[in-house]
């Protein structure tokens, strides 16, 4: 089984391309995975962003991990050999990265440790959507979000670099096998079809 995730701030495209994905027929060949938070039905149940404590912190990795079991039990039950993920575990260990930089929660490597008790779909190789935070930010102006969040803390610039620190840099090393940064300031379109293109290539 070759599993390949899609990652990257929120506004990046990942939904986008994931549905071009499906329109292109993707789904006739490889089994694909929403986002974590797609899989919960009533918003009040997903865990904050910004947590206020480590334990807090540790908490959304448990009911995210919840998730993770069912994706792990979907994806085996599937008779594709190829999976995609909107999202992936290193989601959950980036966002932890960034919150024990700014907050000094220390918790990743009690998430490492925990991750090898729990099942979870490893990537061979990881797709990150790298865009600028003024990108991004005219983008939930456009998608009529800006107004209704004037606080939106995934977008803050610190808590950015401390995710893309994590998939970019290499010193806090993702679970993936490989990620590969594909600059993403273009139109949706564009960014779907560069997904797609490298997607063909590592499963043809």
């Amino acid at each position: 089984m070759k599993v390949i995730a899609l990652e990257g701030p929120s506004y990046a495209g990942k939904s986008s391309a994931i549905a071009h994905l499906r329109r292109q027929g993707i789904e006739d060949r490889a089994f694909v995975s929403d986002c974590y938070v797609d899989h919960i039905t009533h918003r009040h149940d997903i865990p904050p962003v910004r947590t206020t404590s480590a334990a807090a912190q540790l908490a959304a990795f448990e009911t995210f991990m919840s998730i993770e079991g069912l994706r792990v039990r979907r994806a085996l039950a599937s008779t594709r050999t190829v999976v995609i993920l909107d999202r992936s575990v290193d989601t959950l260990l980036a966002h932890a990265h960034a919150l024990d930089a700014l907050f000094g929660f220390g918790v990743q490597h009690q998430l490492r440790d925990r991750l090898q008790e729990l099942p979870f779909l490893r990537p061979d190789h990881t797709l990150y959507l790298d865009v600028p935070a003024e990108v991004l930010a005219l983008r939930r102006k456009a998608a009529g979000h800006a107004a209704a969040e004037p606080d939106y803390f995934l977008h803050e610039p610190a808590f950015l670099d401390h995710v893309r620190d994590f998939f970019v840099s290499g010193a806090q090393p993702p679970v993936s096998s490989e990620v590969t940064v594909i600059p993403a300031n273009a139109t949706p379109l564009e960014v779907a079809h560069a997904v797609e293109s490298l997607i063909t290539h590592w499963t043809r």
